[in-house]
């Protein structure tokens, strides 16, 4: 029996490989019009080609998306999204849950460099050298350029995968930082089912199923100077650990 089903779950993780290769093919010529325009443009324009692809890709491998508003937000001012990283299916979810207004998120070099795919990574994201000091300092930068230009951010303040069984691991300091310099309100992310769609630890271990996100009240920095950094990162970890917990996310075990 054990066989079978390994035998489906491969089929069925090269069926989604298929169906998602496809659309990056499809996407590919549309990005390189977009590199005539200016840069802010042509980003928030790559945002939108790749969420209507990402729509259609993820009802074709039977992922089915559901956001729960535990706490509404004013979608026409720029907010820093933090989200538990969980999964590599996270950049696609990110994409279905954050719907009206624009993001940029930030991104490695090395993903830039793989083929087709890289040209639409890098054309949308900000990319870092993480092991280049100047470098870290100049995306910081490009972080707060995209907030003064009205747009949103998007950090995963854990900095790499989860790979405990607790429901989050310690944060950086780098999203509360920006928040608190440039007064912009933090808002938590929980994803709910990363994790079961596509497990980090296991190769072709993509599923069909549910993929929720939660949107948790949001937090005002206004009152917060640099040295309260700890306090404010505690809280809003105690908020997300909080709420992993009473939503049963998988991963936890006692």
């Amino acid at each position: 029996m054990y066989k079978i089903q390994r035998f489906f779950q491969i089929a069925y993780n090269i069926y989604a490989f298929f169906i998602f290769f496809i659309a990056l093919l499809i996407l590919f010529p549309l990005v390189l019009i977009t590199l005539l325009l200016p840069k802010k443009t042509r980003g928030n324009i790559i945002y939108q080609l790749t969420r209507f692809f990402i729509d259609i890709a993820m009802l074709l491998i039977g992922i089915w998306h559901t956001t729960i508003y535990e706490a509404p937000h004013n979608s026409k001012k720029p907010l820093i999204f933090i989200f538990n990283h969980i999964s590599y299916l996270d950049a696609l979810i990110i994409l279905k849950a954050i719907r009206n207004q624009h993001i940029r998120g930030l991104g490695k070099y090395e993903i830039a460099k793989i083929p087709i795919f890289g040209l639409i990574y890098s054309s949308a994201v900000i990319l870092v050298k993480r092991s280049d000091k100047a470098d870290r300092a100049r995306s910081v930068a490009d972080l707060k350029q995209a907030i003064s230009d009205n747009i949103s951010i998007i950090l995963a303040p854990e900095g790499t995968f989860n790979e405990t069984n607790k429901p989050l691991i310690d944060f950086f300091d780098g999203a509360f930082r920006i928040a608190i310099e440039t007064k912009t309100p933090i808002k938590p992310l929980l994803f709910l089912d990363a994790y079961d769609r596509l497990n980090y630890s296991k190769s072709f271990s993509l599923t069909p199923g549910k993929s929720r996100i939660v949107y948790l009240e949001e937090f005002p920095v206004d009152e917060y100077e640099v040295a309260d950094i700890p306090v404010l990162k505690q809280k809003v970890y105690e908020s997300m650990e909080a709420a992993l917990i009473r939503y049963k996310a998988s991963w936890i075990k006692d």
